[in-house]
């Protein structure tokens, strides 16, 4: 059964900003269903002109670039209320691609009404305005981690962030947080090898900063994990929901 938007479970989370009545009719009008997928569908295909964009309901996944050796550059990571396809709304095509990590469930819009939603509602327009700067700002973030922060800075910092995001969102319990994603893919990220990102991964464990393992993430203290990454704590900024 599709999930009533008045009934979202995302909406609930303290993450994401409150919605007038006004804004919520908006969106239920603009939301055309739901879709799920299996860990390993692409749900967007770099160059694809898709018709629909997506908010990611449940489920984690993967941003990518496919490089013409074969190899791949992962851009972000999705987390449950993340907007998907903006790109190609905006652009006409994307210029990634979009795959699931896990069982995902995506609310479906239709590209068509999307600049319908646009106009209508200057708040909303702004929310997904906001949602394009703050993605701008992280790769901005992740392309200084990749060109100026060594290997162990470099991944206490990636774990750092998504840690944040994921406590953030109710998915931390005692220190440990789902994290579905493979080596290679921290690796991609953050232009490492495997092995590199293996040993370094190796290096936080002995240091019982943080355990990854069995698709989990455990941080033992995350201030000082913090300091190893360079970063200054700081309570993450509530979000807007499409």
């Amino acid at each position: 059964m599709t999930t009533d938007c008045t009934a979202c479970p995302l909406r609930r989370q303290s993450f994401f900003d409150e919605m007038t009545q006004e804004e919520l009719d908006k969106t239920k009008r603009f939301k055309s269903g739901e879709l799920a997928v299996d860990p390993g569908t692409p749900i967007l295909m770099e160059g694809s002109n898709a018709p629909q964009l997506y908010t990611a309901l449940r489920g984690m996944g993967l941003r990518y670039k496919t490089l013409p050796d074969g190899n791949r550059q992962v851009v972000n990571f999705i987390f449950p209320g993340d907007f998907i396809g903006l790109q190609a709304g905006m652009l006409g095509e994307m210029g990634h691609s979009v795959e699931a990590t896990t069982h995902m469930t995506l609310c479906v819009f239709d590209r068509g009404d999307f600049f319908d939603f646009f106009r209508s509602s200057t708040s909303r327009a702004f929310d997904i305005t906001w949602l394009a700067a703050t993605e701008e700002h992280f790769l901005g973030e992740t392309l200084t981690t990749v060109g100026q922060r060594d290997a162990l800075t470099s991944v206490a910092w990636a774990l750092v962030r998504m840690f944040q995001r994921g406590d953030a969102l109710g998915m931390v319990q005692n220190g440990t947080m789902p994290f579905p994603f493979k080596q290679q893919d921290i690796a991609d990220a953050l232009g490492l090898s495997l092995v590199h990102t293996n040993k370094t991964l190796a290096r936080l464990r002995e240091r019982q900063l943080a355990v990854w393992s069995d698709g989990t993430l455990k941080i033992h203290d995350l201030g000082a994990l913090a300091e190893v990454a360079d970063l200054e704590l700081e309570v993450l900024r509530t979000r807007p929901l499409i």
